[in-house]
């Protein structure tokens, strides 16, 4: 089928949950795309900070074929060795001593609240106005976006207090006997790349010991290298009690997990939580691929440099454009923001030949995969200045 059948055919069959952009994307390769047609476009949103190694990485392609041809799915009925070698591997680089394999950011900001609610015995928890972790109704009453939530109100679980982010003030005064935990991101992605100050999360620490609340660290996006370090809250030097991860883990393959220290792990027996297809052979066998790659080939230290040439650029950008009215963010996870509507620009640079995204009404967030280069950085910029 060709482009214009593909799309009818879509609009036929899918329930219409997604305002999606008007082409068909076929293959790729490192930083590249290239739809039906043949169009060719630089990737400056690697599926929503999801494709942390780009397009057809070898290493990862690899990895992927060797497991499809011995196993892809066994249960946990089962032990299977990808998904203990990853737990060896990712555990140490952490603060944290245990996880649960999920197959999703939702699934596992799930998992870390039951857990949270669990093991304190308490039924309330701090988030953020502004913040996005998840669409289940549970991670929906979470989630800080009136507008998601508007059609559930009489169906949303109870006991999310928000608070407006980065206001430590209105955390102190939200806390009550029965807080279970605060969960925030460490910088906001679908909220329009929200960078906190590093004294924020400081007073959270103090309060979370003084009061004995639990916090746990939203990942999902930041995760993996995108912020320049392999977390995001090692930006701010704080320690968590459970953290969330899925997008860039498994390089492209449905892959989430959450983690926490043994103490609070223990929250948990046998029974208590579950999944089918949770750390499957064939998605850890991904995830393997990825950390080895994101550590071997300096990409923590890849993004950071890019991250902060890219800043620059950016800036520059603003100084000759009264329209940008703020550039911010960490490592390959950036957001401009714009003094009109950003979704003109959207279309603008992907006729141009190129794929970016924009959030919060007014902010294009830039999440390339972080293999990009400098040379590949100019490109955009050149595009983004003329569509300014």
């Amino acid at each position: 089928m060709n482009t214009n059948e593909l799309i009818e055919a879509e609009d036929k069959y899918f329930i219409n949950t997604f305002a999606r952009q008007p082409i068909v994307l076929d293959h790729g390769k490192g930083v590249k795309v290239w739809d039906k047609d043949g169009n060719e476009y630089i990737d400056m949103f690697a599926g929503i900070a999801v494709n942390a190694l780009g397009h057809a990485h070898p290493k990862l392609v690899n990895a992927l074929q060797g497991q499809v041809e011995k196993l892809i799915h066994v249960s946990n009925i089962y032990y299977n060795e990808p998904a203990i070698e990853y737990a060896k591997k990712l555990l140490p680089l952490t603060e944290f001593d245990r996880l649960f394999y999920a197959n999703s950011g939702a699934e596992a900001n799930e998992g870390a609240i039951k857990l949270a609610l669990k093991y304190t015995g308490k039924s309330e928890i701090i988030t953020a106005k502004d913040s996005f972790h998840g669409r289940t109704l549970l991670t929906l009453a979470a989630t800080g976006h009136e507008e998601y939530r508007e059609p559930y109100l009489k169906n949303l679980p109870q006991g999310f207090i928000e608070v407006p982010y980065n206001d430590i003030e209105a955390i102190k005064e939200a806390i009550s006997d029965e807080t279970a935990a605060i969960m925030l991101e460490p910088i906001q992605g679908e909220g329009g790349v929200n960078v906190p100050s590093k004294k924020y999360f400081d007073e959270i620490a103090e309060i979370c010991a003084e009061k004995d609340i639990l916090l746990i660290l939203d990942e999902v996006q930041t995760g993996f290298g995108r912020c320049g370090t392999l977390f995001a809250h090692e930006l701010f030097d704080i320690k968590a009690d459970i953290m969330t991860i899925a997008k860039g883990v498994g390089g492209g393959v449905p892959m989430g997990a959450f983690l926490a220290t043994e103490k609070v792990a223990g929250g948990f027996a046998p029974g208590d939580h579950g999944t089918t297809f949770g750390g499957g052979p064939l998605v850890c066998a991904a995830a393997n691929a990825v950390l080895d790659t994101i550590l071997d080939e300096d990409l923590l230290e890849n993004s950071k440099k890019v991250g902060a040439y890219f800043k620059d650029k950016l800036n520059e950008l603003k100084e000759k454009h009264d329209k940008i009215v703020d550039v911010r963010g960490h490592g390959l996870m950036i957001g401009v923001e714009l003094s009109e509507s950003g979704a003109g620009y959207v279309d603008k640079l992907r006729e141009m030949g190129f794929l970016i995204n924009c959030t919060a009404g007014n902010v294009l967030r830039f999440v390339p995969p972080l293999i990009i280069t400098n040379e590949e950085i100019d490109k955009f910029v050149e595009a983004l200045d003329k569509a300014l």
